[in-house]
């Protein structure tokens, strides 16, 4: 008899926290996915203020952010010999 008792307030105890899970479950999805959401609005955000700081330089300036460092060439000794060819016909 208590093995059936057992098997009765197993089966109660699921079927209710499944009831609470479908009621709950979308709740904190539907929080979470706000959550995120305003997150990427403030990045957005964020993003086109940059943009706006760096667009509001005056007309014609020019600003340069990163220059690459340049390798210093002219060297002729490493791209070989030389050798005059006459065409023949």
């Amino acid at each position: 008899m208590a093995f059936l008792k057992f098997i009765v307030i197993t089966f109660l105890v699921l079927y209710l926290l499944r009831l609470i899970l479908r009621l709950i479950f979308p709740m904190v999805l539907k929080s979470m996915f706000s959550k995120v959401q305003r997150q990427a609005e403030n990045q957005a955000r964020q993003a086109q203020g940059q943009a706006r700081q760096q667009d509001s330089k005056p007309e014609g300036s020019i600003t340069i952010d990163y220059m690459p460092p340049q390798t210093k060439g002219g060297k002729t000794d490493k791209l070989g010999d030389f050798v005059d060819y006459e065409e023949v016909k």
